[in-house]
């Protein structure tokens, strides 16, 4: 499906409010309800939207540590290791990367006894892993979630 300005235009507005419904993205637009309500229906069967979703602050949830970590892998446990991340609770996202690391995982905890819980007992007990290097955030500056256009 090829974008129009109008999609783009619907895009960027449900980017900055997700739950603007289709008569304000209408009148925003100057565009009828229902041919708003028919792009985004295109866009999410053409897969241009994956999904609609809320973003929760983690610090206002009890979850006060994040931090990142690079992960190296021996090649046959790739896809193991990162499935077993993947799978659990405290990874918040997790890529294949190009460069001297494999993986590139980031992790959101309540605090520092269970960032050290979760590297000695979870992380460091996952076949195939070769070297883990952590970084821990001090201090959030721009923090987004999916594409703008």
């Amino acid at each position: 499906m090829k974008l129009s300005e109008t999609d783009r235009k619907i895009l960027e507005l449900l980017s900055h409010n997700g739950r603007m419904s289709y008569a304000e993205i209408g009148k925003e637009l100057n565009i009828s309800r229902v041919s708003i309500r028919d792009r985004v229906h295109q866009m999410m069967e053409a897969g241009i939207i994956e999904k609609f979703s809320v973003v929760i602050n983690s610090e206002m949830v009890g979850k006060t540590v994040s931090a990142f970590f690079e992960v190296d892998c021996e090649p046959a446990y790739l896809v193991t290791v990162a499935e077993k991340l993947v799978n659990n609770p405290s990874v918040a996202s997790c890529y294949q990367m190009t460069g001297p690391s494999t993986l590139h995982m980031h992790v959101l905890v309540e605090d520092f006894p269970s960032l050290e819980s979760f590297i000695n007992n979870e992380l460091y007990g996952i076949e195939g892993i070769t070297r883990v290097e952590s970084h821990i955030l001090l201090r959030r500056f721009k923090s987004r979630s999916g594409l703008k256009l």
